[in-house]
C-alpha cells in the first residue's frame, strides 16, 4: 500500500492531495509545479513550439492569483530537470494567457479554469489515510522497540538516528547524513522525517531544506468547492461528483441524477468490495502461478541435469558401439593379415623347395655332362633328359607369381557414418505429437485359444497422414513389450500365444515426422487349455469339412494338408483323432506343421512339418523326406490317433489305440506350430477334442 499512498511527482506520502479528472492523485504544492501556461486556445505543446516570447505581467499577476501560486510556474515537459521520482521538471517560466495541467501518470492533460488548482477537489479521505498510516507506523516502531532507531550505516557501534529519508527508507545519524545524505544537489527534493519514536513523541518532520514542518492536521469535513461553507449532502450520478444544497438550489444539477449521498456511499462500497473479490481472485490466481512458475525452475534445474545424464549416455552407447565396430574390424583386418602371410609363407616355402630340387638337378646334370663315357652317359641320358623337361614342366607361368597382393583390399567407408554424426542434433517432441495417438476398439479386441486379434483406429484426422501403425506385445508375463506387427492395417492376429497367460498390448503410429505416443494398454488373456478345429481357410481346396468343421475328408486321390486352428510355441499339448472311414489300406499323417507348409503333399515332405504317417500295420516318423524311427501297430475304421507336443523336452511322441510310438526327437523348438493332418480319399477323420 505505501506505493498508493506516495505522490508520483515528489516521491513521497501525500500531503493535502487534490483529484485529477483522471482518477489520480497529486499533492497540491507538486500540481503546482508541473503546470504549463499556454496561450488561449494551444495545447501545452504547441505552446513549446511557438516559442512565444510575448509576456504581458499584468495576465501572469491575474493568473498567479487564480492558481494560487506566485509568479514563476514550473511545467511538466520530457526534458530538462527530474523530481526525486522521476517526473521531469522544469524551472519557473513567464506566465502567459491559459494554464494546463498534465497527469504525470496517465499524461492526460486538463485546462485550469479560472479558480486555478482550487477547481480540483481535495481527497480528504486519501490525506486522512495518509495521516493513519503514519500514527500506525510511528506506534508500531515505538511499541516494538524500547530505544530509538540505530543508523543503517555506521560501520561500526551504530548510534541512534536522528532522521529518515522517506524516498530512501533509510535511517541517519547526525554525521552519516551530512556525509551520506546531503541536503543539496538531487538528493535536495528527498523528504526527511524523524525517526517512529520521535514522531509518535509528538516531534516536528523536516522539510527538504532542513527546516521543520508542522505537525498531521486532523482531519476537516469534506466541504464543496464551489461553496467552501457546505458540506456535500448529495452525490450527482452525470457528473460523477458529490454536490452540496447551494448547487442545487443554483440549478446546475437541475436536471441531472441526484441521489442521496449516504445511499451512493453505500452502493459504490458494494461495487468496490465487489471489484476487490475480482481482483482478489486474480492476486490469488497469479501467486499460485508464481509458485507454479517456482517450482518450474527447480523441475528445469532437475530435467536439466536428467536429460543431460541421458544425452551423455547416449553418447557414450554410440561410442562404445563405435568401439566394439572398430574391434571387429580390426579383427577382421588381422585375419586378412595373417591370411596373406601365412599364403606368402607357404609359397616362399614350396618355391624353396623346387629350388633346392631344381638347384641339385642341375648340379648333377653338369657332373654329368663332364663323363667322357659315351656308353655309360647314354645309359642314364634319355631318363635324364625327361627328368629336366619335367622339372622345367613345373615352373609354367604364374608359378613365379604372389599369390596374394601385398595391399589390402579392404575399404572403410565412412562418408555416410561421419555425415549422419555431423547430422546429429535434437528433435522436438512436440514434432511427435503431430502424430495422433490410436484408440484401442476393446469391443474388437478378444482371444480364441492362444490367439489375440487387436483392432485400433484413429479418433481424429490430422495434416500429416499417418503411414502405418506398430502393435507391440509383452512376453505373457510382465515382461519387456516386442513389435509383433508393423503396417497400414487397423487389425491384427497373434498367433502362438502360451495358454493361460495375460498379454498386454500397445499400439502407436508413425509417419514421416516420428513415431507418436503409445495408446492405452489393454489386457488380454489365452484360454486355460487348447481347444482347436480343423481351419478352412488354410486348408487344401480338395479337403472337405464338416460337423463344424471337427471332421475332415478329402476329394483326391493325393494326399492333402489341413491345419488346426489352435497354435503353440511353448509348454506341454496333447490331442486325439479318430479314424471314421479307412479303406484300401491308404497312410495318413498327423503330426505338427508351420504356418506355410505345403499342402499338396504328404505331412512331412518338406522342412516345415513333422510327422507320423501309418498304414494298416506299420507307421514312421517323417520329417524334410526322411523316414525313420519305424513301430509295428497300424490303424483301422475306429481307431484313435493321439499326438503329444513336449515343447519342453523337445519330444513329439505318437499313440495308436493307447500303444506308445515314439518318442522322437523333435529337432527344431524355435516359431509356431499347428496341428495338422494330411489324408487322401480313402480315410476321414474326426477331431475328439
Amino acid at each position: 500500500m505505501d506505493e498508493e499512498l506516495k505522490c508520483p511527482v515528489c516521491g513521497s506520502l501525500f500531503k493535502e492531495p487534490i483529484l485529477l479528472p483522471c482518477s489520480h492523485n497529486v499533492c497540491l504544492m507538486c500540481a503546482r509545479n508541473i503546470t504549463v501556461q499556454t496561450p488561449d486556445g494551444e495545447t501545452p505543446a504547441q505552446s513549446r513550439a511557438s516559442g512565444s516570447s510575448d509576456y504581458d505581467y499584468l495576465d501572469m499577476d491575474k493568473m498567479s492569483l487564480y492558481s494560487e501560486t506566485d509568479s514563476g510556474y514550473g511545467s511538466f515537459t520530457p526534458c530538462q530537470l527530474k523530481s526525486p521520482n522521476g517526473v521531469r521538471v522544469f524551472p519557473p517560466v513567464l506566465p502567459q494567457r491559459h494554464c494546463s495541467l498534465t497527469c504525470p501518470l496517465c499524461h492526460r492533460s486538463v485546462s485550469l479554469d479560472e479558480r486555478g488548482l482550487r477547481g480540483f477537489p481535495r481527497n480528504r479521505l486519501l490525506e486522512s489515510i495518509v495521516a493513519r498510516c503514519q500514527q500506525n507506523r510511528a506506534s508500531s516502531s515505538s511499541s516494538s522497540s524500547s530505544g530509538a532507531p540505530k543508523c543503517q550505516l555506521c560501520d561500526r557501534n551504530p548510534v541512534d538516528a536522528t532522521v529518515m529519508c522517506e524516498q530512501c527508507d533509510v535511517y541517519y545519524c547526525g554525521a552519516c547524513q551530512q556525509r551520506c545524505h546531503p541536503s543539496r544537489g538531487p538528493l535536495a527534493k528527498h523528504r526527511l522525517v524523524p525517526p517512529p519514536r520521535q514522531a509518535a513523541a509528538g516531534g516536528a518532520a523536516m522539510a527538504p531544506g532542513g527546516g521543520q514542518q508542522p505537525p498531521v492536521a486532523a482531519r476537516k469535513p469534506a466541504t464543496c468547492v464551489d461553496h467552501e461553507a457546505e458540506n456535500f449532502s448529495m452525490y450527482c450520478c452525470s457528473c460523477r461528483a458529490p454536490v452540496c444544497t447551494k448547487c442545487l438550489e443554483e440549478g446546475k444539477h437541475g436536471k441531472h441524477d441526484v441521489r442521496p449521498l449516504a445511499v451512493m456511499w453505500k452502493q459504490h462500497k458494494c461495487q468496490l468490495s465487489q471489484a476487490l473479490n475480482g481482483v482478489s481472485d486474480k492476486a490469488k490466481d497469479a501467486k499460485e502461478f508464481l509458485v507454479l512458475l517456482k517450482n518450474m525452475l527447480q523441475q528445469i534445474q532437475e530435467n536439466g541435469v536428467e536429460f543431460e545424464a541421458c544425452f551423455v549416455a547416449q553418447c557414450d552407447s554410440l561410442i562404445e558401439a563405435l568401439t566394439r565396430q572398430k574391434a571387429k574390424l580390426l579383427t577382421k583386418v588381422t585375419k586378412e593379415k595373417e591370411y596373406k602371410l601365412k599364403v606368402v609363407r607357404d609359397q616362399i616355402t614350396h618355391c624353396t623347395m623346387k629350388l633346392r630340387q631344381t638347384t641339385g638337378m642341375m648340379e648333377y646334370c653338369l657332373e654329368v655332362l663332364k663323363e667322357n663315357d659315351p656308353s655309360g652317359y647314354l645309359q642314364i641320358s634319355d631318363a635324364l633328359i625327361k627328368r629336366v623337361t619335367s622339372s622345367q614342366d613345373q615352373w609354367v607361368k604364374g608359378a613365379l607369381e604372389p599369390k596374394v597382393s601385398s595391399d589390402f583390399d579392404l575399404v572403410l567407408n565412412t562418408d555416410s557414418l561421419l555425415q549422419t554424426i555431423l547430422q546429429l542434433d535434437f528433435c522436438h517432441v512436440k514434432c511427435c505429437i503431430s502424430v495422433q495417438t490410436p484408440l484401442l476398439q476393446l469391443e474388437k479386441c478378444c482371444t480364441r485359444n492362444n490367439s489375440a486379434t487387436l483392432a485400433w483406429r484413429v479418433t481424429v484426422p490430422t495434416s500429416n497422414p499417418i503411414d502405418g501403425y506398430i502393435l507391440e506385445l509383452d512376453d505373457g508375463n510382465g515382461g519387456q513389450y516386442r513389435e509383433v506387427y508393423v503396417g497400414r492395417e487397423t487389425v491384427c492376429t497373434v498367433d502362438g500365444l502360451h495358454f493361460n497367460s495375460s498379454y498386454n498390448a500397445r499400439v502407436k503410429a508413425y509417419n514421416t515426422i516420428g513415431v507418436g505416443p503409445y495408446s492405452k494398454t489393454v489386457v488380454l488373456k489365452t484360454s486355460d487349455v487348447a481347444w482347436f478345429t480343423f481351419d478352412p481357410s488354410s486348408a487344401h481346396r480338395d479337403i472337405v469339412l464338416s460337423n463344424e468343421n471337427l471332421t475332415v475328408s478329402c476329394n483326391s486321390y493325393d494326399d492333402r494338408v489341413v491345419l488346426g486352428t489352435a497354435a503353440f510355441s511353448k509348454g506341454v499339448h496333447y490331442w486325439e483323432v479318430r479314424i471314421d472311414r479307412y479303406d484300401n489300406h491308404p497312410d495318413p499323417a498327423f503330426g505338427v506343421a508351420r504356418i506355410n507348409t505345403m499342402k499338396d503333399m504328404m505331412l512331412g515332405k518338406d522342412d516345415k512339418a513333422w510327422a507320423m504317417y501309418v498304414d494298416n500295420n506299420r507307421s514312421w516318423f517323417m520329417h524334410n523326406n526322411s523316414h525313420t524311427n519305424r513301430a509295428e501297430g497300424g490303424i483301422n475304421k475306429g481307431s484313435t490317433v493321439g499326438i503329444l507336443l513336449d515343447l519342453v523336452k523337445r519330444t513329439l511322441t505318437f499313440y495308436i489305440n493307447q500303444k506308445q510310438h515314439g518318442p522322437t526327437a523333435f529337432d527344431s523348438l524355435d516359431g509356431v506350430f499347428v496341428p495338422a493332418v494330411s489324408l487322401n480319399r480313402n480315410v476321414q477323420v474326426c477331431d475328439t477334442e
